[in-house]
């Protein structure tokens, strides 16, 4: 049995009310101002202020303490939604867009995913894993300890089932834990361009099947977006996914209000990604239904688009998350400081909503609620230790990370 003790510690966490906090109810974190962590084979057995925590040593023989000297805690991160399995950036593209062409002409051109998608197919196994886990481990870095990854950079079986092998590796050789995503609809290829049902009906026959066998992706994700998928290709796709006993994931209203986000509404999805043109009506159906919306500010940025309406949604009661989008084309960013910092300048967050939301809500857009997201007795020891005397030292420290420490299941991984 390994027993640590953290002490004398300015701790700071939401709590799980189990379910997503929404409302005002996000901007509630929990703070013990003189606090410890007593972490039992990596799991939080006792949390508070020192002088509790203290009391509850007497069953236990501490291997390891640690006086804190007063720093700042906060839970690690949780990013819910990224694209960082991938074999080649694509910074020319980035240079159209600011040259003025539209991400949704570049796709056009064969640029975006689909440029991507020709990424992997000339790499191996063994090359996209190397270029994935170098870019995971500058999240962990960053204070991500946890991460979703898609695939969608395949589009056909074989390489999306190449994708989530290479994730499972990232899962199991580093020290994050991971969440694999099934995108295979995350761009209509080529050659069915004349006929995008046919893909579509090639998603729900083939591949979804062969995904569920392969085991590893426990999500589905689509892109319902005007040039991609629409909202009754979407549908289909996402019935046909939760019939086999996948979660539901939606890239929602990214360019264009086409009623993705009242598609997640009607469907009940876990969690609607981007949402930067999603309706009032749409948003507030969602928060009706339970859907996270998990917002991507950093994409905003990358693309000079007006930001996801943070704050309103909110105030709407939908529980908000917030994730990197981290990809290689409309987003090159692994950073969540830089998200929460976008958050809060850009989206009128509070430090406390925006807590919240690269924590605990993004665990629940990923249905890992249980184990990380609140310091609490029960779940995981991953922390992070920052250079402030608050979680407002995110957003303060503008350009540069205030995470001095990452900690995962109560060991000190960067």
């Amino acid at each position: 049995m390994t027993v640590k003790l953290y002490r004398n510690a300015r701790i700071f966490t939401p709590l799980d009310a189990g379910h997503p906090l929404r409302g005002k109810e996000q901007g509630r974190i929990e703070e013990y101002r003189r606090g410890a962590i007593l972490a039992v084979n990596g799991l939080i057995e006792a949390i508070g202020e020192e002088n509790k925590v203290l009391g509850s040593l007497s069953a236990y023989s501490v291997n390891e303490e640690r006086d804190m000297e007063g720093a700042c805690i906060i839970p690690g991160f949780v990013d819910p939604h990224t694209h960082m399995c991938f074999a080649k950036r694509r910074e020319d593209e980035f240079k159209m867009r600011l040259d003025g062409l539209p991400y949704l002409e570049i796709l056009k051109r064969g640029g975006g995913i689909l440029s991507s998608v020709k990424a992997v197919q000339s790499v191996t196994e063994e090359e996209l894993f190397c270029s994935t886990k170098k870019l995971v481990m500058a999240a962990l870095a960053k204070g991500t300890t946890t991460v979703e990854i898609k695939s969608g950079y395949g589009l056909d079986l074989e390489l999306e089932m190449k994708m989530l092998s290479v994730i499972r590796r990232i899962s199991k050789e580093t020290p994050l834990d991971v969440v694999p995503t099934f995108m295979g609809a995350h761009a209509v290829p080529a050659e069915y361009k004349a006929n995008p049902d046919n893909f579509v009906d090639l998603i729900i026959n083939e591949m979804l099947p062969k995904v569920k066998g392969q085991g590893i992706a426990e999500f589905c994700d689509v892109f319902c977006e005007e040039g991609v998928f629409s909202v009754d290709q979407s549908r289909k796709i996402l019935k046909a996914a939760k019939g086999l006993g996948f979660e539901m994931k939606i890239h929602a209203d990214e360019v264009h209000d086409l009623g993705g986000a009242g598609l997640a509404a009607e469907l009940g999805v876990r969690s609607a990604e981007h949402l930067l043109a999603a309706s009032e009506e749409n948003l507030r159906a969602m928060g009706k239904a339970g859907s996270i919306a998990v917002l991507l500010p950093a994409t905003a940025y990358s693309l000079k688009k007006p930001y996801a309406r943070g704050r309103e949604m909110i105030d709407w009661d939908v529980p908000v998350a917030l994730a990197t989008d981290c990809n290689p084309g409309s987003c090159f960013c692994e950073s969540v400081p830089f998200i929460f910092g976008l958050g809060v300048m850009n989206m009128d967050m509070t430090i406390e909503e925006a807590l919240a939301a690269s924590t605990l809500n993004a665990a629940y857009a990923v249905s890992r609620q249980q184990k990380v997201g609140s310091l609490e007795p029960g779940k995981q020891a991953d922390f992070l230790v920052l250079d402030g005397e608050t979680p407002t030292a995110l957003a303060y420290h503008a350009g540069n990370t205030s995470v001095l420490e990452v900690h995962k299941l109560a060991e000190r991984v960067a």
